[in-house]
C-alpha cells in the first residue's frame, strides 16, 4: 500500500507540473507557489494517514496470527482430551436379554438364552347326583356339588435343555401337590423327568383330565390306584413309537410316613403310526410295586361314575399284601371327527401264603364331533380340541358326542369286591379352546355290591353329572 500511495503522489505532482505551464499566463507566481504549498501539505497529511493505516493493519494481522495460534492450540488440547477419555475403559454392565411375550391361554415370557415362564391353572366345578335304591344306608348319594379340581402353578424352561413345572390342587380341604418336577431334554426325542409326576399306566390316565371324553375316567383307573408319585423316568418319543419307563416311590403326601419304603417300576410302549390322515394307536403298560413295609394292606374300589359322592358301591376292603403287579392293553383309532378307544387293565395283589387275586377293568368308547372339527391326538394321548369357529368369532365352538361301556370286576380268589358295569353317554360343548361344558349320564349295574340295598347286593343305579371348566 505504501508504494501505491507514493506513486500516486508522484503522478499527481507530474500532472501538476504539466498543467501548471498552461495556466502560467493566467496566474501569478505567488498564486502558484501558494497552491503548491497547499498541495504539498495535503500530500504530507495523506502520507501520514497511509502510514497510520499500515500500522493498524500490521497490528490486526498480528492479532489474527495470535488468535489462530491459540485456536490451533485449543484444538490440539481437545484432541488430546478426547484420546485420554477414549483410553479410559468403560464399566462392564451385563446386558439384559430381550424378553418376548406370547399368548397361549396365558402370557408366556421367554428370552433367547433359554429362560421361559408361564402361569397355568384350571377350575372344574361339578354338580352331580346318583339315583340308587332307597334301601342303601346313609345319605351319601343324591345331588352334590364340588370343586373337582382347582389347580394353580407355573412351568417353563431353563438354559441347557432343562424344564420345570410346579402345580398344586386347592380344591380339597388341604393343598395337594400335583405335578412338581424338573425335566432334561437330552435330545429332541428323549426326555428325563425327576419329581412328582404320573407313572405310565393307561392311555386315558395319560390323557389330561382337561381333555377326557367324560367327567371321570374309567373305573379301573381310580380303583387300581393310578396316581402321581415321586420318581425318575425317561421318555423316548419317535415318529411312530413311544417308550416310557421309570422307577417311583409313592405319592408325596404318603411319603411323610417314615415306614413308607415302597417303590415301583412302571413302563409303557405305544405304536402310533399314521394311516394316511388318520391315526392308529396300539399300546401296553406294565406295573410292579413292592410295598416294602413290615405290615401292609391294599384296597381296590370305585365310585359310581361321578365324583360328588364318597360312597363306593364296589370295594374289596383291605387285603393283606406285600405288593402288586399290573398290566394293560390299549387301542385307539382317530379319523377326523371320529374316534374309537378300548382299554383293559389287570391288577394282581401279592399275598403271603394265599393265592393272588387278579382284578380286571376296562372300557370301550366311540366319539364323534357334531361340528366341523377334528379330534386331537398327540404323543400317545388325546389332546386339546380347538374349535375352528369359536363362539364370538362366527360360530358356536365344537360339540362332541361320546358313548361308553365301562366295567370293573373286583371278584377273584375269595375276594368279593363286586362288579360294576356302566353304560354312559356324554355331550361336550367347547365354545373356545379353553372352556368346556360337559353333561354325562350313566346307567349302572351292580352285582355282589360291597354296599347292599337292604338285603339285595345286585341292583341298578343312575348317575347324572354336569361340569363347567376353564383352564389357562
Amino acid at each position: 500500500m505504501n508504494r501505491t500511495l507514493r506513486a500516486s503522489s508522484l503522478a499527481l505532482a507530474l500532472w501538476t507540473g504539466w498543467i501548471a505551464p498552461a495556466h502560467a499566463a493566467a496566474a501569478t507566481s505567488t498564486d502558484v507557489q501558494a497552491q503548491l504549498a497547499a498541495m504539498q501539505s495535503q500530500l504530507e497529511q495523506l502520507n501520514r494517514r497511509v502510514e497510520t493505516l499500515e500500522g493498524q493493519l500490521d497490528t490486526a494481522n498480528a492479532r489474527a496470527d495470535s488468535a489462530e495460534q491459540r485456536a490451533n492450540t485449543a484444538v490440539t488440547q481437545a484432541d488430546a482430551a478426547r484420546a485420554a477419555v477414549a483410553a479410559i475403559p468403560a464399566p462392564t454392565v451385563a446386558a439384559k436379554p430381550a424378553t418376548d411375550i406370547t399368548w397361549d391361554g396365558a402370557p408366556k415370557l421367554a428370552t433367547k438364552d433359554g429362560f421361559s415362564f408361564k402361569p397355568r391353572g384350571r377350575m372344574q366345578l361339578d354338580v352331580a347326583g346318583v339315583d340308587a335304591p332307597d334301601t342303601i344306608p346313609g345319605n351319601s348319594l343324591g345331588i352334590g356339588t364340588e370343586f373337582r379340581r382347582v389347580y394353580l402353578g407355573f412351568d417353563g424352561t431353563l438354559p441347557g435343555g432343562f424344564g420345570y413345572r410346579a402345580e398344586v390342587d386347592l380344591a380339597g380341604t388341604a393343598v395337594e401337590l400335583t405335578d412338581v418336577y424338573l425335566t432334561y431334554k437330552a435330545s429332541p426325542q428323549f426326555t428325563v423327568t425327576l419329581g412328582h409326576h404320573k407313572p405310565f399306566a393307561s392311555m386315558e390316565d395319560m390323557t389330561s383330565d382337561l381333555f377326557t371324553s367324560f367327567m371321570e375316567r374309567a373305573a379301573f383307573n381310580s380303583s387300581f390306584g393310578f396316581e402321581r408319585r415321586v420318581g425318575l423316568s425317561g421318555t423316548y418319543s419317535g415318529k411312530a413309537v413311544l417308550v416310557q419307563a421309570g422307577v417311583f416311590t409313592d405319592n408325596a403326601a404318603d411319603l411323610s410316613v417314615d415306614t413308607n419304603n415302597s417303590y415301583s417300576l412302571d413302563g409303557r410302549v405305544v405304536f402310533m403310526p399314521k394311516l394316511g390322515s388318520n391315526q392308529l394307536h396300539l399300546g401296553g403298560s406294565y406295573h410292579v410295586r413292592d410295598f416294602n413295609d413290615a405290615a401292609t394292606t391294599t384296597r381296590y374300589r370305585a365310585r359310581p361314575f361321578v365324583h360328588t359322592t364318597d360312597l363306593r358301591l364296589v370295594n374289596t376292603g383291605n387285603i393283606a399284601a406285600t405288593g402288586e403287579t399290573g398290566y394293560g392293553l390299549e387301542a385307539a383309532y382317530v379319523a377326523g371327527r371320529f374316534h374309537a378307544t378300548a382299554e383293559s387293565s389287570w391288577m394282581r395283589a401279592h399275598r403271603t401264603g394265599l393265592s393272588d387275586p387278579t382284578f380286571n377293568g376296562g372300557y370301550a368308547e366311540l366319539g364323534y364331533l357334531l361340528t366341523n372339527d377334528v379330534t386331537a391326538y398327540k404323543a400317545g394321548a388325546y389332546d386339546r380340541i380347538r374349535p375352528k369357529t369359536p363362539l364370538g368369532k362366527g360360530g358356536i365352538g365344537a360339540v362332541q358326542l361320546n358313548l361308553r361301556y365301562d366295567w370293573l370286576d373286583l371278584n377273584d380268589d375269595g375276594i368279593v369286591g363286586g362288579r360294576q358295569q356302566t353304560a354312559g353317554i356324554g355331550l361336550i360343548w367347547m365354545p373356545t379352546d379353553y372352556v368346556r361344558f360337559l353333561v354325562n349320564y350313566g346307567h349302572l349295574w351292580i352285582d355282589d355290591a360291597a354296599v347292599a340295598a337292604g338285603t339285595d347286593r345286585s341292583y341298578q343305579a343312575d348317575s347324572v353329572g354336569m361340569r363347567a371348566q376353564f383352564d389357562f
